[in-house]
């Protein structure tokens, strides 16, 4: 390995040990076997050799992690497959969770700092392609547009049930069975009330009145945009 990946493995090994805020830059150099002007060439500071140290991990091992869930389930049905990835992803969280409880610390600490920020923000439309492209090798039908929503979908699920572990890792979180179960009625009134809700609001101000109701310019009694039912059960 070069001084860039070592200072990563470094980094890594560091981070885990002692969490962010007590890895030092001196720590990691001496973890890495380089000098401490290493972090500067190569990184230009220790805070961007975290954050790269954190993101390469978080990629490779929950990324990594998933894609094999995703992989395991492929021959089931779609919807079971679903479950099956997320009764699964707990045991990801656990095989990584201090770099988990290390990223949590590091996005603080980012939110804070507006160029970091903007590095976080580039990860995570690379993590959203990422799953996009597992979802694709397991799915071949899946046209780009559906593996990219559904990459989307499953990598905030990620995030967000990767917190919740954290929390609880006892395992009160919901599981892939509950999740799969989500009553398609109820998201298919939540999906007509948005549609509904943005061309309603698009009508009736071009119109200057709701559906029934007479504007001043107009004499048609019915103006703006009269709620129609739809067929939502894609």
């Amino acid at each position: 390995m070069g001084n860039r990946e070592d200072l990563l493995a470094g980094a890594r090994r560091v981070i885990v040990e002692r969490g962010v805020a007590n890895a030092t830059a001196r720590d990691i150099a001496q973890a890495a076997g380089v000098s401490l002007a290493a972090i500067g060439y190569h990184f230009g500071s220790k805070d961007q050799l975290v954050t790269e140290a954190l993101l390469d991990t978080l990629g490779t091992g929950i990324g990594d992690g998933m894609e094999a869930a995703i992989v395991e389930a492929k021959d089931l049905p779609r919807l079971a497959g679903f479950a099956a990835l997320w009764n699964r992803m707990p045991d990801v969280f656990a095989a990584n969770r201090e770099t988990l409880l290390a990223s949590m610390e590091n996005a603080v600490r980012m939110m804070r700092d507006p160029a970091a920020l903007t590095r976080m923000q580039a990860a995570v439309e690379e993590g959203y392609r990422g799953v996009a492209e597992g979802l694709v090798a397991a799915y071949p039908d899946l046209t780009p547009e559906q593996a990219l929503a559904l990459g989307q979908l499953e990598f905030v699920l990620s995030q967000g049930l990767g917190i919740l572990w954290l929390l609880s890792p006892e395992g009160r979180i919901p599981d892939g069975d509950t999740l799969a179960s989500a009553s398609p009625d109820l998201l298919r009134s939540m999906l007509s009330t948005f549609i509904q809700t943005l061309m309603g609001a698009e009508a009736d101000a071009l119109c200057g009145a709701g559906y029934g109701e007479r504007s001043p310019d107009r004499v048609n009694a019915r103006n703006g945009y009269r709620h129609r039912d739809f067929d939502t059960r894609v």
